[in-house]
């Protein structure tokens, strides 16, 4: 109990809590020699890409508020002030892409996103403005109640005023990432900082290597004294450095002799390491390989899983994150048992266009699915009702297992007796269910 007594304790006097998880991991010098910070990551390709293939799915996937309306239904709040907000345009500056696009780029960078919340006077939310995660602080008054500290400049929105500003959670629609307290969250990109400056270093080595004349650095011996070898090096350098000079002839005089003391690319395993950092990054954040133009182990027929694990496996975790920081924050008390936010995956959770055509007929036929439900995932006009577009049918060799054999003459099913309806031809008779005529 003594583990869980502390826990319980410092819970009572969370003081500094959230200060110290926000900078328990820095960005700065990594092990291979390089400072890796969130503009430098960016300039890795891989980086970059992992980063715009998240931030891009979830700007583009749609964003609706819903309604509960009973008995387990719901329907759009497309009248709800928040629906036109989340979907359309939070603030008059930007679409709601561009603002999730960046408030998701700030979570994969940083580990936190933050927007300041502008109500009026009612309480209604009528606009969200980003806010750069590197300016931000959350802290916790002598009373253990959370507040965001922000620090702005001149290029800020003409919402925010003054140096410094102190604002209430209520205030701030902040989505944290995977952190050790639960409401700040670390950098993947500082988590990662060594494997990602291992990738610049490659990359720099690379550039130096053709830089030089895509020839091994070495030594120019001079049988006897050099008097001015500064002189020597940079006439060399200027005549065979560079990839322009690569392969060019050097002509050594007054006995000087070029020695290579470089290990060559293939011995360093200049390609195969680059290639690796590759993939560190990918799993990283958990991107397929091929998704980054890795097509080296994908094929036709494990490409179509992998998106499919990509969508449940890594862009659902960081959907449920918005949705839940959404409806935390922005919907009011009384409102948050009636409505809820829900991105829509469907999309790309699409199969081909046969498989899809083989599973709406799956549904059409067993009743669980209309013609307009069909329609609307495939983004088709509706079919008026009285055409029978919200019909839900079933096909009718289907029956309940106490009824089987009826029509086949058992007559010892319950709820049925034998009735003769009259001579019949072959001289049988007719089976007929109770009150219920053939």
């Amino acid at each position: 109990m003594g583990i869980f007594t502390s826990q319980f304790r410092s819970r009572d006097k969370p003081t500094n809590s959230t200060a110290g998880s926000a900078w328990r991991f820095f960005f700065g010098g990594s092990s291979a020699g390089k400072i890796v910070n969130e503009r430098s990551a960016m300039q890795m390709t891989a980086v970059y890409c992992c980063v715009r293939i998240l931030s891009e799915a979830v700007a583009s996937l749609p964003l609706h508020l819903y309604e509960y309306t009973g008995e387990g239904n719901k329907k759009r709040a497309v009248d709800h002030p928040l629906y036109f907000l989340m979907h359309d345009e939070p603030n008059p500056e930007m679409s709601s892409y561009v603002f999730r696009e960046t408030m998701m780029s700030h979570l994969l960078l940083y580990g936190n996103c933050y927007s300041q919340i502008i109500r009026n006077g009612k309480g209604e939310v009528v606009a969200l403005y980003p806010l750069m995660p590197n300016k931000m602080s959350v802290e916790r008054d002598d009373s253990g109640h959370l507040y965001y500290e922000y620090t702005t400049s001149n290029e800020e929105a003409h919402t925010m005023h003054g140096s410094v500003v102190k604002l209430k959670p209520r205030d701030v629609l902040h989505v944290p990432g995977l952190g050790f307290d639960g409401l700040v969250g670390y950098s993947p990109i500082a988590m990662a900082k060594n494997a990602i400056g291992l990738a610049i270093a490659t990359e720099e080595y690379g550039s130096k290597f053709f830089a030089n004349g895509a020839t091994p650095g070495g030594i120019l011996e001079h049988p006897g004294v050099v008097k001015d070898p500064d002189r020597i090096r940079d006439s060399w350098t200027k005549a065979f450095g560079g990839s322009g000079n690569a392969n060019k002839v050097a002509v050594l005089e007054e006995g000087m002799k070029y020695t290579p003391i470089s290990v060559s690319p293939d011995e360093a395993q200049f390609l195969e390491t680059r290639k690796f950092q590759i993939d560190e990054i990918a799993r990283m954040f958990r991107i397929p390989p091929h998704m980054i133009g890795d097509l080296e182990k994908s094929s036709f027929n494990n490409i179509e899983q992998q998106s499919l694990e990509f969508v449940q496996y890594t862009l659902r975790p960081w959907i449920v994150r918005w949705e839940q920081s959404m409806q935390r924050v922005l919907l009011k008390d009384d409102e948050k048992s009636s409505f809820f936010f829900k991105f829509n995956v469907d999309g790309l959770l699409r199969g081909d266009y046969q498989s899809r055509m083989n599973g709406y007929a799956t549904a059409r036929q067993n009743g669980w699915m209309s013609a307009n439900d069909i329609r609307e995932l495939e983004d088709l006009d509706m079919i008026p009702e009285e055409e029978g577009g919200n019909l839900y049918l079933i096909n009718g060799n289907m029956t309940k297992l106490k009824d089987a054999g009826i029509f086949s003459g058992d007559s010892r099913q319950e709820g049925y007796e034998e009735k003769e309806e009259g001579p019949h031809e072959n001289g049988g008779k007719t089976i007929r269910k109770k009150g219920v005529p053939l």
